[in-house]
């Protein structure tokens, strides 16, 4: 019978002479990065890795092995290729980028637009982002609010993200990749749901209640509690309320903000409606113009993939060998392309740091095709 304490042994002596050669090797790619850097050559090369895991694989004695070594050696090449992006950084060869550093927003004497009508939630966002001096005004939809940010007659556009208990908005995901726009910020309103009705009238009076689709969801417990009610979906929030406010029938109510309800001078029936306490609403502020604020601290990035085994591993990658904290990823979709996905990912970092440079230059090499689309701070409502 073998030992095993002697296999452990070998094994131990193996690995030190993997981990000799392997530092061995990439001493030799930082030569190579040396090379690139002067001659201005990319580091990656498909046709070369391809044609060098073959002839690896052919090597081992079996099918399982051969597999082996492919894995084995695309994740060395994979590292190898992280150091001379890393080297490239250091010795100042940058990716050129459009964006330009600005120590903060011009917020003051500007024009923004918001989906909805005055006392949705985008308007609350919009209030707690910007300062009081500023031009407002609002559209029907979300494409409508990139279009006016698009042709230049608004500065900035409000829109709605992510809810913490319904998810992301996947129209406003679809529309960043449609326009050529920058997130520069990010504001966290709660959603402070109320049953609102006509001053004057009583839940016991109810009959209809009205609201958006998400805000009913957010609330369903609370309408299960109360059978009789017939429940309407709506543009939005506040349009609800505007509808409730217009009719002035007391057998009509709507969920709606505080805010609403006091715009459109409404009472307010019923209070802490959603089943989550914690239900918040994360908005994006975009631009036309391409800036950051020296303090931006996430960086949002879009990218498409070959449509191959490992290539999302290989992406993500870049974020963790430079020590990035990934705080979201999503996937939406790619049209005309059955089956393959555009991802979107969120880390922490600052477009001049290096960690983040390097992991770009990673990105940008690797994918069929990537976009950073903003990078920018966070505000929590007040």
């Amino acid at each position: 019978m073998t030992d095993l304490q002697e296999c452990r042994n070998e094994i131990d002596r193996i690995d030190s002479e993997i981990v000799r050669l392997f530092e061995r090797r990439m001493k030799v790619s930082e030569d190579v990065a040396e090379y690139k850097i002067h001659t201005g050559k990319q580091v990656l090369d498909p046709v070369r890795e391809r044609d060098k895991l073959k002839v690896l694989r052919a090597q081992a004695h079996s099918e399982f092995n051969a597999r082996g070594v492919q894995e084995l050696f695309q994740q060395v090449m994979a590292i190898s290729r992280k150091r001379q992006y890393q080297l490239l950084t250091e010795e100042g060869v940058d990716e050129p980028r459009d964006y330009h550093m600005t120590d903060s927003l011009p917020l003051n004497d500007v024009t923004v637009v918001f989906q909805g009508v005055e006392g949705a939630y985008s308007y609350a966002a919009m209030r707690a982002y910007f300062p009081d001096e500023i031009r407002n005004y609002h559209v029907k939809t979300f494409r409508d609010a990139m279009e006016e940010v698009s042709a230049g007659r608004a500065d900035y556009a409000v829109l709605p993200i992510e809810n913490s208990t319904q998810g992301i908005v996947t129209d406003i995901y679809d529309l960043l990749t449609e326009y050529q726009l920058y997130i520069v910020g990010e504001q966290v309103v709660k959603a402070d749901h109320v049953l609102l009705g006509i001053p004057g009238s009583s839940v016991a009076e109810i009959r209809t209640v009205y609201s958006h689709p998400q805000a009913l969801a957010q609330c369903r417990k609370y309408l299960e509690a109360n059978p009789g009610w017939e429940t309407v979906k709506a543009a939005n929030t506040a349009a609800s309320a505007k509808m409730v406010k217009e009719e002035g029938d007391p057998s009509r109510a709507a969920i709606a903000s505080r805010e609403a309800g006091e715009f459109y001078g409404l009472a307010v029936l019923g209070e802490n409606l959603c089943h989550n306490g914690q239900n918040v609403t994360r908005f994006i502020i975009v631009s036309s113009r391409p800036v950051y604020e020296k303090n931006a601290e996430k960086v949002s990035v879009c990218f498409e993939l070959p449509h191959e085994s490992g290539t999302l591993y290989n992406m993500l990658s870049h974020m963790i060998y430079n020590g990035l904290n990934m705080t979201k990823i999503e996937s939406r979709p790619i049209p005309g392309k059955t089956w393959q996905y555009r991802f979107f990912v969120d880390f922490l970092g600052n477009l001049e740091e290096p960690a983040v440079k390097n992991a770009l230059r990673g990105l940008e090499a690797e994918a069929d095709s990537m976009r950073v689309l903003g990078n920018y701070g966070r505000q929590e409502e007040d």
